[in-house]
């Protein structure tokens, strides 16, 4: 199963409340703080919905 890393790249003054529990969710909580994760389509979601805020790099299995 191939992995996403994900990395807060903006500040979460100023957005939505539903985005910044997404963010909470995520674990990302300061500016460059990075988490890896499974991917699978709730992850896929959560990261659509703020992705103007993070950086996503997909990291292949081999």
């Amino acid at each position: 199963m191939d992995k996403v890393k994900i990395t807060l790249i903006r500040s979460k003054i100023g957005i939505l409340p539903k985005q910044k529990r997404t963010l909470e969710a995520l674990g990302l909580k300061k500016i460059n703080s990075t988490k890896i994760f499974n991917l699978n389509p709730c992850i896929e979601g959560m990261i659509k919905k703020v992705k103007h805020l993070v950086k996503t790099e997909i990291i292949k299995n081999s």
